[in-house]
C-alpha cells in the first residue's frame, strides 16, 4: 500500500477510528460538489511518534485577514478535510499539518476522541452566543450533533429542552439534566435561544417560530439545497439568526476528558474500514446515530 505523501510541516496520520456524520451524507448526495475520500471525525496515531491525536479539519494559509486574527477555519483559501481539496479520514492514513493536531489525554478512548471535532460544533454555540447559565434554551432534534449540543448546553448550566422523535436517543438528553419533549406542535415564540439541529429544510421554519421577540435562532444543520423560510416574522420579531459550524478543539476535549458529556452511549455500531459502504448505508438508516469504523 503507497502512504499519502507528507509535505513539510504536515504529520502521516494512521487512522485508528473515524465517524459518520450526516455532512458525510450530504456529500454523498452531492454537497460542495464533493469528489474523493470523505470523512473528518477521527482519532490517529502519528506515524514518526506514536502520539494519539485528533486534527482540526480546517487548513488554512495562515497569510489572509482570517488568520491574522486566529480564525483560520473561516481563511479564504482553506481546504477542509474530507470536505473540501483534502483526502480525509475514511482511509488507513490521512495527513494534516502538525499545527492542526491536538494529543487525545490518557482518559479519552480512541472512539470517545472521535467526537472531539463534533463537540467542538457543539462548544461553538456558547462562543458564538452569550448564553447564560439558567437560560431556556430549545434544542430542535435529537440526532447527533443535537444531542451533543444539549449536553453541552447542559453542563453549562442552561435549561435545555430538547424536541425530537426518538424516545431512546431522547434519554440520553434527559439524562444529562435536559428537558424532553415529543411533538410535532412545539410551543411557539417561547424560547430566547433555539439551536436548529434537525437536519431538515422544515427544522428553521419550525425554530423561528418557537422562537420570541429578540431571541437567537443558531443554526447547526448543514442541508445540501436550498432551503425557503419565511423572512416577515424574523424582521419584525426581529430574531437573529446565527449560523453555527466548527468549533475550538480545547474546550471539547476538556469536557470529554472530565466526563462531562457521554458520546458512548450514542455509538449505534461500529464497522470495518472494508465495509465502508455497508457503514455508510447504516448510517443513513432514521433513528441511528453514530457508526464508528475501525481501522485495524
Amino acid at each position: 500500500m503507497s502512504l499519502p505523501a507528507s509535505a513539510p510541516g504536515f504529520a502521516l496520520i494512521r487512522v485508528l477510528r473515524a465517524g459518520i456524520c450526516n455532512t458525510d451524507l450530504e456529500l454523498q448526495r452531492g454537497y460542495y460538489g464533493f469528489r474523493g475520500v470523505p470523512g473528518h471525525e477521527f482519532s490517529g496515531l502519528v506515524v514518526a511518534s506514536d502520539q494519539r491525536v485528533v486534527g482540526e479539519i480546517n487548513l488554512s494559509c495562515g497569510h489572509c485577514e482570517f488568520c491574522a486574527i486566529g480564525l483560520g477555519r473561516h481563511c479564504l483559501n482553506r481546504s477542509v478535510l474530507g470536505i473540501v481539496k483534502h483526502p480525509g479520514a475514511f482511509a488507513e492514513y490521512l495527513t494534516l499539518p502538525e499545527s492542526n493536531l491536538h494529543p487525545i489525554p490518557e482518559e479519552i478512548s480512541d472512539e470517545e476522541a472521535v467526537f472531539v471535532e463534533p463537540l467542538a460544533a457543539a462548544c461553538e454555540v456558547l462562543d458564538q452566543v452569550p448564553i447564560a447559565s439558567g437560560a431556556e434554551v430549545a434544542v430542535l432534534g435529537d440526532g447527533k450533533l443535537g444531542l451533543l449540543v444539549a449536553q453541552t448546553l447542559c453542563a453549562h448550566g442552561a435549561n435545555v429542552t430538547v424536541f425530537g422523535h426518538h424516545e431512546g436517543k431522547l434519554e440520553i438528553a434527559r439524562r444529562a439534566g435536559a428537558r424532553i419533549c415529543i411533538t410535532d406542535n412545539p410551543p411557539a415564540a417561547k424560547y430566547p435561544f433555539v439551536v436548529e439541529a434537525t437536519g431538515s429544510a422544515a427544522g428553521l421554519r419550525q425554530a423561528v417560530r418557537m422562537t420570541r421577540a429578540r431571541g437567537t435562532v443558531i443554526l447547526k444543520s448543514t442541508i445540501h439545497g436550498e432551503v425557503s423560510l419565511d423572512t416577515a416574522p424574523v424582521i419584525v420579531n426581529e430574531i437573529s439568526l446565527v449560523g453555527s459550524r466548527c468549533g475550538r478543539f480545547a474546550p471539547a476535549i476538556e469536557l470529554l476528558r472530565q466526563r462531562k458529556i457521554d458520546v458512548n452511549a450514542m455509538i449505534s455500531r461500529r464497522f470495518p474500514l472494508s465495509e465502508a459502504p455497508a457503514a455508510f448505508a447504516e448510517a443513513a438508516r432514521p433513528g441511528v446515530l453514530k457508526i464508528i469504523l475501525t481501522n485495524g
